[in-house]
């Protein structure tokens, strides 16, 4: 059953509600980047790499397949694994001119200055998918400026958040399964728990997702604006949370703040969640919960359906309903702690 807290200066960590052991950060040595010059050979890495000399009859091309801890990238079509083109490794400083290549649908994917475009329409010139309001809405540069300047911090005054550091330490035990792997920080916003992730050197990779591509382009400055950043274990991606760019089976966590009642199709979502995680991975999720005097708004209930079909955003009612999602998507586990109506969930991917 869920802890109850209302002191946000002495909110229980997820470790003090169990008979788990307190976690304390420990550091994690950085992803060393290789020193990478070109030879007159074409290598295409894999798990075990090999060469292949050739004559070069003309300048060379390097052909990296994404390997290693950054091999999760897939095409948003057909989920096969792709192909990056150039002598490049996926970070911040390295998405601009560079592409990624699907060799089963041949579809390619291109980078530029601030992030990979990951969506299914990514390199079309006409067409465009009109999104939900609740999604396009953040795609307003005067919302994407706004949101680390004043939004965020209100939902601590109408929505019980504890605020990001508080945050941050309330999911830290629940992330614990996944340190020293990967994690997507889905519908990330302007980054603010993407920079957090990296900046705590938990994760070999950090992903910073969201749709917005203004939002990407926020996270982007804000990173630019700190000199010792570690640039080099985060990639900013867009793409679509019904349809994540990720092979299956191969993300460690997955994050999402404050974004829950905002995806148009909770359900796809998570269910998209659940089929990224490796086994034993972990689902944390902090979203709010109209419960209490407002359950007794009358046809609330029955209407907020028809509300989600216009708006895209969804207002959830209960605990349950949260777990009844989880479990639905194939994630069991289920955990969670409330502060009024702020929850924050957990559930993992079944070994």
């Amino acid at each position: 059953m869920a802890a109850v807290f209302s002191n946000l200066s002495s909110v229980p960590l997820p470790s003090q509600l169990g008979n788990s052991t307190r976690f304390f950060f420990k550091s994690c040595a950085r992803p060393r980047l290789f020193d990478k010059r070109i030879f007159a050979v074409k290598v295409r890495a894999s798990s075990t790499a090999f060469v292949e000399a050739k004559p070069p009859p003309e300048p060379i091309v390097v052909e990296n397949e994404v390997s290693s801890s950054k091999s999760i990238l897939a095409c948003p079509i057909c989920y096969e694994s792709l192909t990056l083109i150039g002598n490049r490794v996926l970070s911040v400083d390295s998405a601009a001119g560079s592409t990624l290549q699907c060799n089963t649908c041949k579809k390619s994917f291109y980078g530029n200055q601030t992030h990979y475009d990951m969506t299914v329409s990514s390199g079309a010139k006409d067409y465009g998918a009109l999104m939900p309001p609740s999604t396009e809405f953040f795609r307003f540069p005067l919302i994407s400026f706004l949101y680390e300047r004043g939004w965020r911090q209100s939902f601590s005054i109408w929505g019980g958040f504890p605020g990001p550091e508080k945050e941050f330490e309330l999911m830290r035990d629940f992330l614990k399964p996944a340190l020293d792997g990967n994690i997507v920080d889905a519908s990330c916003g302007s980054g603010l728990f993407s920079r957090l992730f990296a900046q705590s050197g938990l994760f070999s990779l950090v992903i910073a997702l969201d749709y917005s591509e203004n939002m990407l382009q926020q996270c982007y400055e804000f990173i630019k604006q700190e000199e010792t950043f570690p640039k080099e274990n985060l990639t900013l991606v867009r793409a679509d949370i019904s349809r994540l760019p990720f092979v299956s089976s191969s993300v460690d966590a997955v994050h999402a703040g404050a974004a829950l009642h905002c995806w148009p199709s909770p359900s796809t979502a998570v269910a998209e969640i659940s089929r990224v995680l490796r086994p034993g991975g972990v689902f944390v999720a902090a979203t709010y919960i109209l419960d209490g005097p407002f359950s007794f708004i009358p046809f609330l209930r029955r209407q907020r359906q028809n509300i989600a079909a216009i708006s895209g955003s969804h207002i959830f009612l209960s605990e349950r309903e949260l777990q009844d999602l989880c479990t639905a998507c194939g994630l069991v586990g289920f955990t969670s702690i409330r502060n009024g109506p702020f929850v924050m969930i957990s559930a993992s991917k079944p070994n």
